[in-house]
């Protein structure tokens, strides 16, 4: 069965558990609000519902109910490889089974037909200033294809109905995940690689052929490439990049317009831009190691006198996550276990302040979660493969976040979610209800 034709299976099951629950459950209460919550960016706030994945505060984000080491251990793997490919992954956040070998086939061939990029978009970055930073070129470049959007047409066709919305979100959605690496690739090439485009690899999966096109044909990295898009697909909807797109798209504002805010999200310095962050300052440690060996003695120190002058150690900490990310974990274990990369001078700095930086920041006192998260790890493995450009690290990001953000708003035109719309309060509603000892 096409996945198309699976996941309408999937929708028509699951729309009777929502309808049901609004309709007989509709005013049991799920949480409270605190003034803390609402000035504090509603954090923590039960108020989304996703079922693509859940971010456990103990072991991490689950996709579809699978942890990262379920997730990659059950899904089909890439040929020759002991990681899945991407098309398999987009099978199983989409519809939550296990595809086949056939079924990953068959999206697989879809994608080929999908990933043809319109010679305009190429053209309108093009147009963009060549210092222009690659998200707002990624960005530009989401929008361009807006034109074509199926969801605005038929939105438009006077037919719409809102019981098959879906079906023309998810050709769109279909279309983002496809094409946003061919054109992620044209941004890297244009800035990067003096303009030298590689043309797509018909015979290669969708991350090998990303790794192909940016002029890595290294067998490891086509490995990276899945491994990192996967990872970074999707951590629940509350997210900036995610809870943009998914706000944006409840307005009924077509994926492309909702991605491409959700891209501009992405790009703050407090979300995808903090693995670029993370990097720099890793590298400006290891300046300050001045060419020493890592050693638990000489990394405590230098992340004691981060501390002492003020300053946070990147990477550590998490807003969720009360353990390790195992993002985190996933990038290290392929360290760990290749040749070379394991014994690189700033992969072993990185497995050192691993080694080191929970106890330091515990006896510190001030951080909830000492942990260590994706981006302490993920920009190491980058450079170490030659992709050095640190402000691309972010498109790369946003190449994986496609892939759930996608996901969502297909299943919310499936499930026909409301506009979302929060109400407000002024300080001066809270400072009463302080007063008052809260609102009766």
């Amino acid at each position: 069965m096409a996945l198309k034709e699976t996941l309408a299976k999937k929708i028509e099951e699951h729309r009777p558990r929502t309808q049901r629950l609004v309709k007989e459950f509709g005013k049991v209460k799920i949480d409270e609000v605190t003034i803390e919550q609402c000035i504090g960016g509603a954090r923590d706030i039960r108020s989304l519902v996703t079922d693509i994945s859940y971010l456990d505060p103990q072991e991490g984000i689950r996709f579809r109910g699978k942890t990262i080491p379920e997730t990659f251990a059950a899904l089909p793997k890439a040929a020759g490889s002991a990681y899945p490919t991407v098309e398999a992954f987009w099978y199983f956040l989409l519809t939550g089974d296990v595809p086949t070998d056939a079924q990953v086939a068959e999206v697989t061939t879809e994608w080929k037909t999908r990933q043809s990029v319109p010679q305009y978009v190429f053209d309108a970055i093009r147009a963009l200033p060549r210092d222009s930073h690659p998200m707002v070129m990624l960005s530009v470049g989401i929008m361009a294809l807006q034109k074509d959007s199926k969801f605005a047409a038929f939105y438009n066709s006077g037919k719409f109905n809102k019981m098959t919305a879906w079906e023309p979100v998810y050709e769109d959605a279909s279309d983002i995940v496809a094409r946003i690496p061919v054109i992620a690739a044209f941004i890297y090439n244009l800035k990067y690689r003096d303009d030298k485009q590689i043309a797509i690899d018909p015979n290669l999966d969708m991350g090998a052929n990303f790794a192909h096109m940016i002029g890595q044909d290294n067998k490891e990295y086509q490995d990276v490439a899945r491994m990192y898009f996967i990872i970074h697909s999707d951590h629940e909807s509350g997210n900036v990049s995610a809870h943009t797109t998914h706000l944006v798209h409840s307005a009924l504002s077509d994926p492309y317009y909702a991605y491409s805010a959700g891209l501009n999200g992405l790009a703050g310095p407090l979300h995808g831009l903090a693995n670029q962050e993370v990097l720099g300052w890793i590298m400006e440690f290891q300046k300050k190691l001045g060419g020493a060996e890592p050693t638990k003695e000489n990394v405590s120190k230098a992340l004691w006198d981060t501390l002492n002058a003020g300053q946070v150690i990147p990477g550590y900490g998490h807003a969720v996550l009360r353990k390790t990310d195992p993002r985190y974990t996933t990038q290290r274990e392929f360290c760990l276990n290749t040749p070379g990369l394991k014994d690189d001078p700033l992969f072993k700095l990185v497995a050192m302040i691993f080694e080191t930086a929970p106890g330091v920041l515990t006896e510190h006192g001030k951080t909830k979660n000492p942990w260590p998260n994706v981006d302490a790890q993920s920009g190491v493995i980058q450079w170490y493969y030659g992709v050095r450009e640190w402000d691309f690290y972010t498109v790369l990001f946003g190449i994986g976040r496609a892939l759930g953000c996608m996901a969502n708003i297909t299943w919310d035109r499936g499930l026909g979610y409301a506009i979302e719309r929060p109400k407000s309060v002024s300080t001066a509603m809270l400072e009463e209800w302080a007063a008052a000892g809260g609102r009766n």
